[in-house]
């Protein structure tokens, strides 16, 4: 088959040779459009589509050259073959260098020739614009990795960096950057020594793959980076430079920290908690168990895992838990479920209070369960004997008016003993300061949820200086928390001695009440916190055991801080673990400070489409609330979050607790 002809634009101004250039063309060979002027055959140019254009030229000037300029930068995608005059080569010369791809001489104008010269530049034309479009390619992908990439001397000079590792880095371009790092071990790597290791390792291997460091970015800031190298030789085998890529990783190392940090506080909390703790997948087989749980099937980890429920109990009770292993799975819904068991070797049944739930992968899938029990057979007993004496008390219904009568008497009785427990009066510091002249005020609001309170507080007079404040939130609300809130009480002015050492108060204090209440079936934890102030120096010092951090309000500087651990880390709860570790953090105090304690019963409150209040919105309307007297602020508080509460009450104890430092004394 006979390919198209060529097309072509011709310009000239000269008739006769624009006559004869055409002619030399064949029709099979060219298809040829002429134009008079070089401006219209640019306006041809661009509603048309050629392969070439041929410049032809009866005399040579100045203007000429301009036009070949002019073309070349119009239809920069052809090739412009000028035909000029045979006397003047310096013409030819400046014709190329302005432009053209070719140049012939009229005189020696045939049509091999000319046939020849199109065809050549075409080509050399179209290898032109494939190498500048490889370029740019090039360019394009080399500067829009997402990965930064160098090429680097051995002794620590940037030769090449690309737009990515200039922003990982925090450069604006990649030629700040190579100004800036001139000497890489130095001004880039954090731990000394990083650099020399990293070249060591590419002597002896000449590639590195995953070479984690921490590297200072241009404001300071310290982020972690991987990085793969590898060494680029001569044919000699000489080392010319290293090339390789930079990746961030400073996000994935801090999920791995705290994943780590997660799951060693799970593991410890999990193997050292009393209750059975068990795991298992979709076909029901062990996939996790703690020792309590092993201890309560007789058999080693190694001996649980892989293994289902029909290995361990009669069939009757292993169907029983896998029916209902199987409902939890399919309607991913937990399950809370008294289970009856009797051991071989057992006369009585045995209760256990069991608490299932389904596992989930990272999509939301149901992957299997989890669950935890704890034995309840002595509550399971009592509780007998109760609903017996209950329905003996239901024989006489006046014995029963008079015994609830007496019993909501007792709880009368029992919260205004609670309300004396807490201060009715605040000391003054120093203790000769009339009240109002002290440079510590107090103020406290409190709002028990039931007729007794789980939320307790004191302020003591530790010196002529010195206040203790403590405050605490026991595990749900009513007469058990009250019980252990009076516990806390008698542990604490026991504890008077250790007063000016909150971590060595909350320490005690937990394991007393760890001694108390090990033996009463579940568990009851107590989040407190626990501070001493000195109006002489200023001086705050606290610990905090898994309490709500409370707020440090300056209302000149319009500030609203959350008191933060030293060592930025949580601390354990009162009766979670028998002997914790609890730090105590010093600061100092400004006068017209104001210190915030409080339960979480004030932000703990659902509202509207089961949004829930939380820590961060409650320091959001103190700060708008800095402008008020400490009491107002109290009040409006508690107003603003009942506005906020769906029912417009609180479902648990609030405590609110302040403390105003007026002057230093």
């Amino acid at each position: 088959m006979e390919s198209e002809p060529l097309k072509f634009l011709l310009i000239s101004d000269d008739e006769a040779l624009s006559r004869r250039v055409s002619d030399l063309l064949p029709s099979a060979f060219a298809e040829v459009t002429s134009e008079p002027t070089a401006d219209a055959g640019i306006a041809m140019l661009a509603t048309n589509n050629f392969h070439a254009v041929i410049f032809a030229l009866a005399r040579a000037n100045v203007a000429a050259l301009f036009q070949i300029t002019l073309l070349t930068t119009k239809a920069a995608r052809l090739p412009v073959v000028v035909i000029g005059p045979d006397d003047d080569d310096d013409f030819f010369a400046e014709a190329i260098y302005s432009g053209a791809q070719e140049f012939l001489h009229v005189g020696r104008l045939n049509a091999s020739a000319l046939c020849h010269a199109l065809r050549a530049s075409i080509a050399r034309h179209s290898e032109r614009l494939a190498l500048i479009e490889e370029r740019d390619n090039y360019i394009g992908v080399f500067d829009h990795l997402v990965e930064g990439v160098f090429r680097t001397t051995v002794d620590g000079h940037y030769l090449l960096a690309n737009v990515a590792l200039a922003k990982i880095y925090g450069y604006e371009s990649p030629v700040e950057l190579m100004a800036n790092i001139k000497d890489i071990g130095r001004r880039l790597y954090v731990d000394g020594g990083r650099r020399e290791e990293f070249v060591r390792l590419m002597q002896e291997h000449d590639t590195l793959s995953g070479f984690e460091s921490r590297i200072y970015r241009k404001d300071g800031s310290v982020i972690w980076i991987a990085e793969n190298c590898r060494a680029v030789r001569d044919l000699q085998g000489k080392l010319l430079y290293y090339e390789g890529t930079v990746e961030d990783i400073t996000q994935q190392r801090q999920m791995e920290e705290a994943l780590q940090r997660s799951e060693s506080l799970y593991h410890s909390l999990v193997e050292t908690m009393p209750q059975g703790v068990f795991r298992r997948d979709l076909q029901g087989r062990f996939t996790f168990a703690n020792q309590p749980y092993c201890k309560h099937v007789g058999r080693r980890l190694e001996d649980i895992i892989g293994k289902t429920d029909y290995d361990f109990f009669p069939k009757e009770a292993a169907d029983k838990y896998w029916n209902d292993d199987l409902t939890i799975m399919e309607k991913g819904e937990t399950m809370e479920i008294t289970e009856e068991t009797q051991p071989v070797g057992f006369n009585e049944m045995l209760y256990h209070h069991v608490i299932k739930t389904p596992l989930r992968d990272e999509a939301g899938k149901v992957i299997g369960l989890q669950g935890m029990f704890w034995d309840i057979t002595e509550k399971i007993r009592i509780e007998e004997k109760v609903r017996r004496t209950t329905a003996e008390l239901a024989r006489s219904r006046e014995d029963l008016r008079q015994k609830n009568a007496l019993m909501e008497d007792n709880l009368r009785t029992a919260r205004e003993i609670q309300i004396a427990m807490l201060p009715q009066q605040y000391p003054p510091f120093p203790p000769e300061a009339k009240p109002e002249e002290s440079a510590f005020q107090f103020l406290h609001r409190y709002l028990p949820a039931e007729s007794v309170s789980g939320d307790f507080f004191t302020v003591t007079q530790i010196s002529a200086t010195e206040a203790g404040v403590l405050i605490c939130d026991v595990t749900g609300h009513g007469t058990r928390a009250a019980l252990v809130t009076a516990m806390i009480r008698a542990i604490a002015e026991e504890l008077k001695p250790l007063a000016r050492d909150p971590a060595n108060f909350l320490r005690k204090l937990n394991y007393d009440l760890c001694s108390i209440l090990k033996n009463t079936g579940s568990p009851m934890l107590t989040t407190a916190f626990y501070a001493v102030a000195d109006c002489a120096t200023g001086k705050l010092r606290f610990a905090n055991a898994g309490h709500p951090k409370p707020l440090l309000l300056r209302p000149a500087a319009k500030a609203v801080t959350p008191l933060v651990n030293a060592s930025g880390k949580s601390q354990p709860a009162l009766g979670l673990f028998e002997d914790p570790v609890y730090s105590t953090t010093e600061m100092c105090l400004q006068p017209g400070d104001f210190l915030m304690l409080f339960t979480d019963g004030i932000f703990e409150v659902q509202g509207q489409h089961e949004e829930m209040y939380s820590q961060e919105r409650l320091s959001h309307d103190v700060k708008n609330l800095l402008n008020r007297p400490p009491g107002e602020l109290f009040d409006e508080l508690v107003e603003v979050v009942r506005g906020f509460a769906l029912n417009g009450e609180f479902e648990d104890d609030v405590c609110l607790v302040g403390m105003g430092y007026l002057r230093q004394v």
